[in-house]
């Protein structure tokens, strides 16, 4: 019976913070191989962070970020140029190159990174374009397309290099609901038809919920909850509770810390602050 393959990411007990505020506070978890994972939360609660420390852009404090079963935490640069090109990114908003058209956007990460002919480079160009639909806008610019073409683009360039794991930073933000479904239903196609794995930080539940196989939630630096998203619907935990169904009352509070109703407001006016 062959080996089963190690998880193609997995944290194991990462510590991360930014100067004195901590971030992730002993996170553990897998990313299942061929599956979308969500990555939920409130904002700040390190969904990004998630992503830069696959990447490399940050490194662990303490534990282990793994890829394939590789620390990425101790990769050198070579290894880790290596390592990313495994690696397709989406970012929130997309950012395009403004002063490329939309071919030259996708063609970019193909002309960076490999020695192919440009008569290659345009066939591959080309086949992504049309992945997402936008084959016919390959002579545009960036300004000339709306907001959730300019999402799409972005996705034709994070696959341009036939990545193993896609990764996207709040892919539907800002967009109208066509837009969001469309994008939404190219995540989930080219994750099975590529067989790709892929994490998505999104804040959009119902969008979200409806293309993942594997939810994780973040909170106070730890994994509040995990599992299908029925799982997730169905958590008793107070906060995950709060999050799923966009509660004012919980463990989240509308109003930052400070000293009561009455006592501010019974404060002398040479007092006051």
């Amino acid at each position: 019976m062959d080996p089963v393959p190690p998880p193609l990411v997995a944290f194991r007990e990462v510590v991360f913070g930014y100067g004195t505020r901590p971030i992730l506070d002993g996170v553990s978890f897998e990313v299942p191989r061929g599956k979308v994972t969500a990555l939920m939360g409130a904002s700040g609660g390190g969904k990004t962070t998630v992503l830069r420390l696959i990447g490399g852009q940050l490194r662990a404090q303490r534990g282990q970020v793994l890829l394939d079963g590789q620390d990425v935490g101790l990769m050198k640069a070579d290894a880790l140029y290596v390592a990313r090109r495994r690696m397709g990114m989406l970012f929130q908003f997309g950012a395009l190159f403004t002063d490329m058209s939309v071919f030259d956007n996708v063609a970019f990460p193909i002309r960076e990174h490999t020695r192919l002919s440009e008569p290659l480079i345009r066939d591959i160009v080309l086949m992504k374009l049309d992945a997402v639909g936008l084959r016919g806008a390959r002579n545009l610019m960036p300004s000339e397309v709306s907001g959730g073409m300019a999402r799409r683009v972005a996705l034709a360039r994070a696959i341009a290099l036939d990545p193993e794991l896609v990764m996207y930073d709040e892919p539907f933000a800002g967009l109208d609901p066509i837009s969001l479904g469309t994008a939404a239903r190219l995540i989930r196609q080219l994750n099975d038809t590529l067989g790709l794995t892929s994490i998505v930080v999104s804040h959009d539940l119902d969008e979200t919920f409806r293309i993942a196989d594997h939810v994780i939630v973040l909170a106070n630096g730890k994994i509040a909850a995990q599992g299908t998203p029925n799982d997730v619907r169905e958590s008793v935990d107070p906060l995950v509770h709060q999050f799923v169904n966009a509660l004012p009352e919980g463990p989240v509070h509308f109003h930052y810390p400070g000293v009561s109703v009455e006592e501010d407001f019974g404060q002398t006016e040479g007092t006051r602050q």
